[in-house]
């Protein structure tokens, strides 16, 4: 099963958000966006530390940077998942600051709804949250819904509104066939309505749109086991554990099969 999405999702965006302001800072060679460009490095290679003191330094060198508001915004996260606990106020607040503050100098930035949305969850305001991601979703300019779909999928998962999860997990995947995180989440939402089998026919088009991938081939070998399909549960996670020996997938896939009947 899988739980909060927040800095998980959140880094992906920054990659793909950013990369525009990437090539600016190349062309441009600002102090402001080499700044930023070196705390993009060091948040991408887990230094949340030093990021933040290059994104800080950024917007000191161009108040109205707002891309380096988002990268601030998640590097207070990055910091959340690293600290003791989750619960956080002080960091939480600080990057639900810096979102908003990215939105006002650029409210065209849509990705940064996604983000917003990810820190307000975390810091218990749902309904919020929920909120940002669907207005993320229903923006035409929205470059991937499909995230702010899935962000709404998890976040109503986590609330056990299941049937709620399964539409969104489901409006995420078609929207692009080829990612993977939907179609896991949309497994773990049919299984907790007691439909694993639901799950299968998703999954297994998901592997043919990103063959090979481990995750999806350990969600596809449990739904069969629950099935009581063991050889071919058996098959899908021997598989994963081929393909990811030392990771979470592979390890979870070795796991699973020390259940099997003997």
């Amino acid at each position: 099963m899988r739980v909060l999405f927040a800095v998980r999702v959140a880094a992906g965006g920054l990659v793909l958000a950013l990369g525009a302001s990437i090539a600016l800072a190349q062309t441009k060679g600002t102090d402001s966006e080499a700044s930023f460009n070196a705390g993009l490095t060091h948040l991408r290679e887990n230094r949340p530390a030093l990021a933040l003191e290059q994104f800080k330094k950024a917007i000191r060198e161009d108040p109205k940077n707002a891309y380096a508001y988002k990268g601030l915004g998640l590097t207070y996260l990055a910091l959340v998942r690293q600290g003791e606990s989750v619960a956080q106020p002080g960091k939480l607040s600080d990057a639900v600051a810096a979102f908003r503050k990215a939105l006002e100098l650029n409210p065209y930035y849509v990705d940064v709804r996604n983000d917003l949305g990810t820190a307000l969850v975390l810091s218990g305001k749902r309904a919020e949250g929920k909120a940002e991601f669907l207005a993320a979703f229903n923006d035409p300019t929205n470059p991937t819904p499909e995230v702010s779909a899935r962000n709404l999928g998890q976040a109503y998962f986590e609330e056990k509104n299941y049937r709620e999860a399964v539409n969104w997990f489901r409006t995420s995947f078609t929207r692009n066939k080829s990612y993977p995180e939907p179609y896991l989440g949309f497994a773990d939402a049919v299984g907790a309505l007691g439909h694993p089998d639901e799950a299968v026919a998703p999954l297994e088009a998901a592997l043919k749109e990103v063959p090979g991938q481990p995750d999806l081939l350990v969600a596809l070998g449990q739904a069969y086991y629950k099935m009581g399909r063991f050889t071919e549960a058996r098959s899908r996670l021997e598989e994963a554990g081929r393909r990811d020996p030392t990771g979470p997938a592979g390890r979870r896939a070795m796991e699973l099969m020390k259940n099997f009947p003997k």
